[in-house]
């Protein structure tokens, strides 16, 4: 795919368990982005009386006013389904990120292919180090500037 004329999301999944049918997503970020142009961004988290694991409270306590919050994984990933339509996603192709996926038809597509990168516990250190990145809560907007950044 030629990310430069081509409309897309990236996305990030924080969930509460690596195993779908037992754990949530806490927070799900995407960007719709169309060539290099952003044009839209998806912040939802579920309600935080929901999470009952403190180190995803705690991984997920920044920008608190910034995101919608909902009450179940399902309404989160409805509400996802709007907002990516049929677009290809790009995902962080980690352990769990497909199987919370599994129910949306949308192409997935590893964004890290595009980069240059596989999967490592360091990844996000190689891609910020490769492009000259600043650290952020949004591993979406990393992403998406290592993008930009690959293509110019």
């Amino acid at each position: 795919m030629d990310l430069k004329n081509k409309e897309y999301v990236i996305l990030e999944i924080i969930p509460t368990s690596v195993d779908p049918k037992k754990g949530d997503i806490a927070q799900l970020s995407a960007l719709k982005i169309n060539g290099l142009k952003l044009e839209d961004r998806f912040d939802y988290r579920l309600d935080k009386t929901k999470i009952k694991i403190p180190d995803i409270l705690r991984i997920t306590n920044y920008d608190n006013e910034s995101f919608k919050y909902v009450k179940t994984t399902k309404t989160l990933l409805n509400e996802f389904r709007k907002f990516a339509q049929d677009l290809p996603l790009l995902i962080i192709d980690n352990d769990y990120t497909r199987d919370y996926l599994e129910d949306i038809e949308n192409e997935k597509l590893s964004v890290f292919n595009y980069l240059g990168f596989e999967v490592t516990d360091d990844v996000f250190d190689k891609v910020m180090n490769k492009y000259g990145l600043e650290p952020s809560n949004y591993l979406v907007d990393l992403l998406y500037e290592a993008i930009i950044r690959k293509m110019d």
